[in-house]
């Protein structure tokens, strides 16, 4: 197998490996490393993955992106999921048609778990086959669920610290609390007074801030990211689209080749761009529909061709991990779109930074939509949603999924698309116990640990055990900075790490 090479989305003169990509997570002048090609999966290598268990599904799709890790990727794979509740990637059905892809039974409950309990071991041996002996320090901003599945999964981790920034009043409180008691002695969680855009932008502009990293490399110390912004973060996800479109085959629901849809929550795009990666690779997809909350920029942009943050209000809702106003992973699909024009690509990022908006060419924009649908949920449709699905199928969802279902509701009765739908299930109901409980008519209480007996008394869905213990650890990380000193806690954090005081 040919050795993958990696663009730079901002600089067409950028060639590297895919370890090095991994060992660096951004270009140099900040933009988004992806393969010089897609590797394509034909109906006779479909019918070899189709009969794989879930390790061995993850290690095939990533020999295709990594092949000079190909000799370690099976242990990888056994090795992070091994640490699932069962399957990683269970499939349910709902109803006729409509089914759900649980990607939230990891540590942390989660999707990122699908990732992030294997990136640590795909930067390891990048970091041997690049031979990088310096000691990674992953950056990492969250709007609730990459931080703790980068906490957990690089938690003492040799030659590697984490140090994650998270909107201080943008998670919910099981997701700080799973950030605040995070153990291992090479991590630190750091609460921000902003919302994610500040903390997304503060771990970007210090990663391109050259006087900082060079200030960092004087203690031994590179950067590098666990947002899916990294490569390595984002490629164990494609695995999932391929997962469940062929448990669709093995069950008899489709048969090869026919299309399915996937309805995807997503703020910062990784998700759902994973899923454009599958079809690019040739898994048979009818429409990708990406699913917003309030913070609705996604669904203009894919309605009008603007991506426009400028004067555009912020809304903190029941879904988190999606109040994200600029998405990251955005800037792979018009690099893409663009016929992979890195000029232009560079420039429309700076016009988004400097301006508040950029625009797509009218073709590009059929393109687009050729594939991709969007639509949005408010907050009482999500509400709505959440007491609907339970009522009707006895399955109780978190308010992600319900924005997901939403949208997909919508899709289906304004086009009467007949097309088997797949809905991304992103994380366990338990992470967001007072808003679910609001939306099946309950008041929660002051007290959010009785607050997940309560859920479960109702659903008769089982308290992760992991969830459950939370309020017997201590808090170990509580630090809030504004946003203007994100970098210096940086420095300060890499000075403690060249005296060893961890």
């Amino acid at each position: 197998m040919k050795k993958m090479h990696y663009l730079s989305t901002r600089d067409a003169s950028v060639s590297v490996s895919g370890s090095e990509a991994i060992v660096k997570g951004l270009s140099d002048e900040g933009g988004l490393f992806v393969p010089v090609e897609f590797p394509h999966i034909s109906k006779a290598d479909f019918e070899v993955f189709a009969e794989l268990d879930y390790p061995q599904r993850a290690a095939f799709i990533l020999e295709r992106f990594l092949p000079e890790l190909k000799d370690g990727l099976a242990e990888f794979c056994e090795k992070a999921y091994a640490r699932f509740d069962g399957d990683p990637a269970p499939l349910v059905r709902i109803d006729e048609g409509q089914y759900l892809l649980e990607l939230w039974h990891g540590p942390t409950h989660a999707f990122k778990d699908i990732a992030l309990t294997l990136l640590p071991h795909l930067l390891q041996s990048s970091k041997e086959k690049t031979g990088a002996r310096a000691h990674t320090l992953i950056l990492t901003a969250t709007s609730g669920d990459t931080g703790k599945a980068a906490l957990e999964g690089f938690a003492d981790a040799q030659g590697v610290s984490v140090v994650v920034f998270y909107p201080q009043d943008g998670v919910s409180q099981l997701q700080k609390l799973q950030m605040q008691t995070a153990k291992g002695r090479n991590v630190k969680a750091i609460a921000l007074s902003g919302n994610f855009d500040d903390a997304q932008t503060a771990v970007k502009e210090i990663f391109t801030d050259t006087a900082a990293v060079e200030a960092l490399e004087k203690h031994g110390i590179v950067l590098s990211s666990a947002n899916s912004i990294n490569f390595g973060r984002l490629v164990p996800q494609i695995v999932y689209y391929f997962s469940a479109y062929a448990d669709l085959v093995n069950g008899g629901q489709l048969v090869y080749g026919q299309p399915v849809n996937f309805c995807v929550p997503t703020g910062n795009f990784g998700n759902i761009l994973a899923g454009y990666y599958a079809v690019r690779m040739g898994l048979p997809v009818n429409k990708l529909i990406c699913a917003s909350n309030r913070n609705n920029v996604l669904t203009d942009f894919f309605a009008g061709g603007a991506y426009t943050v400028q004067n555009r209000e912020f809304y903190k809702t029941a879904s988190p991990s999606m109040d994200i106003l600029i998405s990251s992973n955005l800037e792979r699909l018009i690099f893409e779109l663009s016929g992979r024009d890195a000029q232009l690509t560079a420039l429309r990022m700076r016009q988004l930074k400097e301006e508040g908006a950029y625009k797509v060419t009218g073709a590009e924009h059929d393109a687009m939509r050729a594939l991709f649908s969007a639509g949005w949920a408010s907050e009482e449709a999500v509400s709505e949603t959440i007491a609907e699905i339970f009522d009707e199928y006895g399955y109780i969802s978190d308010p992600h999924t319900a924005v997901a279902l939403r949208v997909y509701a919508d899709y289906k009765a304004k086009t009467a698309d007949k097309t088997p739908c797949v809905t991304v299930s992103t994380a366990s109901p338990y992470k967001f116990t007072s808003d679910v409980l609001k939306a099946l008519g309950e008041t929660p209480l002051a007290n959010e640990q009785k607050n997940l007996s309560l859920l479960e008394d109702l659903t008769a869905l089982p308290i992760p055990e992991s969830i459950g213990e939370l309020f017997g650890l201590k808090k170990i990380h509580t630090d809030t900075v504004e946003k203007s000193f994100a970098k210096q806690a940086v420095l300060d954090y890499g000075g403690k790490l060249k005296k060893g005081v961890q």
